[in-house]
């Protein structure tokens, strides 16, 4: 159900629940995902990873292993022609110096986490290629290492990289803190801590690569970025149009898949062998080498009025980078500017850092950085309301945000916040609340909100391309180089097009995620794809049409500002009309295109001083609020989440029915963060490498989510859309959390909200939870 705070214009297209035009071949298992790709004469490909988290290379002795029947190749650290791998934030200026990070494709002299890479093979088989990297004669002698962060930045700790174990670190200082604390009615005190989580998609690592005709080094990867092209051809040290990716349809991603996997293995392989190359990473190698969630440890003041107004906060944040920074600096910037919550605090203190580790290094995750915060702010606002004796939603009601006034940060905030419809539409979606089912259970009602941006930072100076045209039948083709990663990006895409330039939906087909035949798109990150390709897609139909309307205009004798098109026609004032093959042959004629290319983009602004709190980081915010019932038994401490509502100001539906997965899904992959999900790493070693220890939600695990659509009409995306792939996300733990406290008095601090914890905090067992 969707609720409109804005009249929305007439559209035949856009706002309709339509199938997705990939959806059969999903539903009938036709997809070709990259694993499912194949040449002749293709070799398999293997990595050989550390088993220690830290610890100096002493041998690595590869000719048994080389010399073995059926193996093309093995290569070291030595054998990659620029061994360093730059995570690089596009855009960026030199003034932001942190978002900039390296790390070696293979490891030189030593290993700093479990699993590090240390040498590749290509062989006739995978069985062949596992066993030459078991014949690979490597010793090593381990080192002391630092497991987490308050270890890592103490006096004397052993020091992951030459340049200290302190990654980066904000500050956001606005007014004066201590004397709102001090003035306060009701000062809440907590510390919280979130936990090392991945992305446990269903789809592995996986990729083919080969050199084609022209010799371009061309990899058809399972991939977020096709950008990555260029990566691979800085580590190859080869031009950059010599690299071709291509994006496959991804079965999953969730930010894992943002950061280089597989895409350089496979282009050194194939450039040193000339052969197509393979690599699928197994689930125990998925789980135990790509990059994590960050884990953090919240601690925050919260002060109010005896009215509930939020006078301060002061906030520290430390996350653990691993052993790697990749994106963390990025991550823990996200994290410093949503800290204090959807909500107007006047005086804010916000010290944020990040470490290395010699833990599994943690980067891009679904939420980046606006998640984890979420269990924090929203556990304190349910604190303070509880100690005024107030409601959960007359609180957030009262320092709800309000267009015009400004972030911590700065930056004011220039759309609608629609929080308090949304907590009252959760709210009361879950009413009347369920009676327990024995006098040993408890039932309780759980309130959590967010806000969480879409698109990237405005200092990156984002841009997205893309190109639509016509062919002379009149059919509708849209090529942009966006990966889609299961959330309808490029159904999206053609809804957009066909909206603007009057065509069936069915009569439009799309090409995605190619580096050499689409227009670059950007990342499938940042909920900015709808927001960026979406706007680029709008931008070239509105000026294809008005090229293509200038010639209707001469040959239906009407003002091109008159015309209509919808239906494949062409439509005159008085009623007559003009087919779109028509049109299209007089556009040949008169040598009028009849296709347009166009670039978005973005608002783009000058980095800020977060300390003096001086301007923009963001485009725009999207706002939630998320409702659990939960039960609770006070015996074993199990929970059992019995409803749950979602609800999102997304600006405009593009697609209901995709925009109802997203919250769904995004749900119920927070409640699984919130109640389940944990990579436990003991002194470095990651102990849960498989579904049967790294547990994730099955359908028995949650309840049906309530969606919720509300439509403001107020979004800087195509049609006012605004992102909606991250924020469902950050609620539920925080929503889970505060019902349980309401069910049993006990506030979890700690995730995941495991029934022991529960039980710990309801004092059926020793220990904290």
């Amino acid at each position: 159900m969707a609720d409109v705070v804005a009249a929305p214009e007439a559209l035949r297209v856009v706002g309709r629940a339509v199938p997705r035009h990939d959806a059969r071949d999903k539903a009938v298992a036709a997809t070709a995902y990259a694993a499912d790709w194949a040449l002749p004469g293709m070799l398999h490909a293997a990595v050989l990873r550390s088993p220690y988290p830290s610890a100096r290379i002493v041998k690595l002795d590869t000719a048994r292993a080389a010399a073995m029947p059926g193996v093309a190749v093995v290569l070291t650290a030595r054998d990659v022609p620029r061994n360093t791998l730059a995570t690089d934030v596009p855009g960026q200026t030199a003034t932001v110096g942190p978002l900039r990070a390296t790390l070696h494709v293979l490891a030189e002299d030593r290993v700093r986490h479990q699993g590090e890479p240390v040498a590749l093979v290509a062989a006739e088989t995978l069985e062949l290629a596992r066993a030459a990297v078991e014949a690979i004669d490597v010793a090593y002698e381990r080192t002391p290492g630092v497991f987490t962060p308050e270890a890592a930045l103490a006096p004397g700790a052993p020091q992951v990289h030459a340049a200290g174990n302190l990654l980066a670190q904000w500050r956001i200082a606005r007014g004066d803190v201590a004397a709102a604390l001090a003035g306060a009615a009701v000062v809440v005190e907590g510390e919280y801590t979130t936990q090392l989580v991945d992305a446990a998609y269903l789809e592995p690592e996986s990729g083919v690569a080969w050199i084609d005709s022209d010799g371009v080094i061309t990899i058809r990867v399972s991939t977020q970025v096709i950008e990555h092209f260029r990566d691979v051809a800085e580590v190859l040290r080869v031009p950059q149009n010599r690299v071709r990716v291509i994006g496959t349809y991804l079965g999953g991603g969730f930010g894992g898949k943002e950061d280089v996997t597989v895409e350089v293995y496979l282009g050194l392989l194939a450039l040193k062998t000339g052969r197509p190359v393979k690599m699928v990473w197994t689930r125990q190698e998925s789980l135990l080498a790509r990059a994590k969630r960050h884990p953090y440890r919240m601690r925050y003041r919260t002060g109010a009025t005896a009215a509930g107004e939020i006078l301060g906060q002061q906030i520290e944040l430390l996350g653990d980078a691993g052993a790697y920074a990749y994106l963390s600096a990025l991550v823990l910037l996200y994290s410093t500017v949503t800290a204090a919550g959807p909500y107007r605090v006047p005086s804010v203190e916000v010290q944020a850092r990040v470490a290395y580790t010699n833990n599994p290094p943690t980067s891009a995750m679904r939420g980046f950085g606006g998640m984890q915060t979420v269990f924090a702010y929203e556990s304190q606002m349910d604190r303070v309301a509880r100690a005024l004796g107030m409601d959960a939603v007359e609180i957030r009601r009262i320092n709800a945000l309000r267009r015009g006034d400004r972030l911590p940060v700065g930056q004011v905030i220039e759309t609608h916040v629609a929080l308090p419809e949304l907590c009252e539409r959760v709210w009361a979606a879950l009413e009347p609340p369920t009676p327990p089912r024995a006098p040993h259970v408890r039932v309780g009602l759980g309130l959590a909100c967010n806000l969480q941006p879409y698109g990237r930072i405005v200092w990156l100076h984002d841009w997205s391309s893309a190109w639509v045209g016509f062919e002379m039948d009149g059919s509708l083709v849209v090529r942009c180089g966006v990966p889609d990663v299961g959330g309808g990006q490029a159904s999206s895409l053609c809804q957009i097009a066909a909206e603007v330039l009057g065509v069936s939906l069915e009569r439009v087909s799309v090409h995605i995620a190619d580096s050499a035949l689409t227009p670059l798109a950007g990342t499938t990150t940042a909920s900015r794809q709808l927001y960026m390709s979406g706007n680029a897609v709008l931008k070239a139909s509105r000026e294809l049409r008005e090229q293509l309307l200038r010639v209707a205009e001469t040959m239906l004798g009407a003002e091109a500002a008159t015309l209509a098109m919808t239906g494949d026609l062409v439509h005159a004032p008085d009623g007559r009309t003009l087919a779109l093959p028509d049109l299209l042959r007089e556009c040949a004629r008169a040598g009028v295109p009849r296709g347009h290319l166009a670039v978005y983009n973005a608002p783009a602004g000058e980095p800020v001083d977060l300390a003096t709190g001086s301007g923009k980081v963001f485009p725009d915010y999207t706002y939630g609020a998320h409702a659990a019932e939960v039960e609770v038994d006070t015996e074993t401490g199990v929970v059992r989440v019995l409803r749950y509502a979602a609800a999102h100001d997304v600006g405009r539906a593009i697609n209901p029915q995709s925009v109802e997965g997203q919250i769904q899904g995004g749900a119920v992959q927070g409640l699984g963060y919130g109640c389940m999900e944990e990579v436990l790493v003991e002194d470095g070693i990651n102990l849960t490498t498989s579904f049967a220890t790294y547990l994730i939600p099955t359908a028995a695990d949650v309840p049906d989510v309530e969606p919720v659509i509300v439509e403001s009409g107020e979004g800087l995306g195509p049609f006012n859309a605004r992102g909606i792939g991250e924020p469902p996300i950050g609620p539920p733990a925080a929503a889970v959390a505060n019902a349980i406290a309401d069910a049993t008095g006990a506030r979890l601090t700690r995730l995941p909200i495991t029934a022991e914890r529960v039980a710990r905090a309801l004092g059926r067992l020793d220990g904290t939870n």
